[in-house]
């Protein structure tokens, strides 16, 4: 009797205990979940506001850039014709006053004798004008000023954009025939590994590096807007962007080094010294922190070459350039490794 008594107090202490859970449970689901339901209604409202107004805002700051560059546009079209029109109406007079001399002195070679020619006045005034005129000469003040367009603004939210936009949207793969003995590429064909130690490679392929730690992706860029990202973290010696297909592939020279030649323009990494290379003409860039990643931009209609730091939205460098013939993505690694992000 004294067992089962005890038995029975212990299903009483779990019925309580249940009743307890129930009602915790009960109290949680009428008054805490209509709570937190109503608080995420109202932060997601806020969360749809903070957004559209933000975009209103920038949507406001890129009309009143587009205005302002249009306006720009126009005066400095405007002031290119009249200076256009200026040289014109110069020219003109110029031309009567020629013109001028030119029929006084037929007139006297034609109406005096030879004496007569001897003893009259030389027209010195009129000669000393015809001196001058000078003869024309092309002026930039003639021609219209892109300057007139550039807006540091307009520059980082159009790379943005096209970093968003375009970059991962086209397939980039790195070229295997290219790649340097002092390199190994990965399966995917996009991760690059540097080794001081030469691979066993065919040397005689005409397309691969033989000396220096380069190599290219796979297709050209004839035409259009084209951009793509590498991850850089793991590498400190590193050279990231663009090349024409005619870049020697043989040799220790400069002429298949990147950056020294005219033929390459890239970004450089050497330790925490970062530059700009073409033409062996160094730019340094000034940066607080090493990238992670960087975009490489390249609008072949607009003739122009952009580095890019999508962490900070910040333009690490920007180049332009008439290119002449289709552009190589081109890379060289001398420290680990880096990776196309796609």
């Amino acid at each position: 009797a004294a067992l089962g008594s005890v038995f029975q107090n212990k299903l009483v202490d779990q019925c309580e205990q249940l009743q307890l859970q129930s009602a915790a449970i009960a109290k949680h689901v009428a008054e805490v979940l209509p709570a937190k339901s109503q608080s995420v209604l109202t932060a997601a409202n806020g969360a749809r506001e903070l957004v559209i107004q933000r975009l209103i805002f920038v949507g406001k700051v890129c009309e009143n850039e587009e205005q302002r560059l249009l306006e720009n546009v126009h005066a400095e079209e405007e002031r290119a014709h009249q200076s256009i029109l200026t040289q014109r109406v110069h020219w003109t007079e110029a031309l009567q006053k020629l013109a001028a001399l030119r029929t006084y002195l037929v007139d006297m070679i034609t109406n005096l004798d030879d004496q007569g020619l001897v003893v009259s006045t030389p027209p010195y005034t009129k000669v000393q004008v015809a001196e001058g005129i000078l003869e024309p000469q092309e002026s930039v003040k003639l021609n219209f000023n892109q300057q007139c367009v550039q807006s540091p603004l307009l520059h980082r939210l159009w790379a943005s954009a096209v970093l968003c936009c375009i970059a991962g949207s086209q397939e980039i793969h790195i070229d295997e025939k290219t790649v340097s003995p002092h390199l190994s590429l990965s399966e995917d064909k996009k991760t690059l590994t540097f080794s001081p130690k030469k691979a066993k490679l065919d040397l005689d392929c005409p397309e691969r590096f033989d000396h220096w730690p380069n190599a290219l992706a796979t297709a050209a860029f004839h035409t259009g807007l084209h951009a793509w990202k590498i991850c850089v973290e793991k590498s400190c010696a590193y050279k990231l962007g663009v090349c024409y297909g005619s870049l020697p592939r043989k040799g220790s020279g400069n002429e298949a080094r990147l950056g020294f030649n005219t033929a390459s323009w890239v970004f450089s990494r050497y330790d925490k010294e970062f530059r700009f290379l073409h033409a062996g003409q160094p730019q340094p860039v000034g940066l607080i922190k090493s990238p992670s990643e960087i975009g490489v931009l390249v609008d072949l209609a607009g003739g122009e070459v952009l580095f890019y730091d999508p962490d900070s939205c910040a333009i690490l460098f920007s180049h332009r350039e008439t290119f002449a013939a289709p552009l190589y993505p081109v890379f060289a690694v001398a420290h680990q490794s880096i990776s196309l992000v796609q």
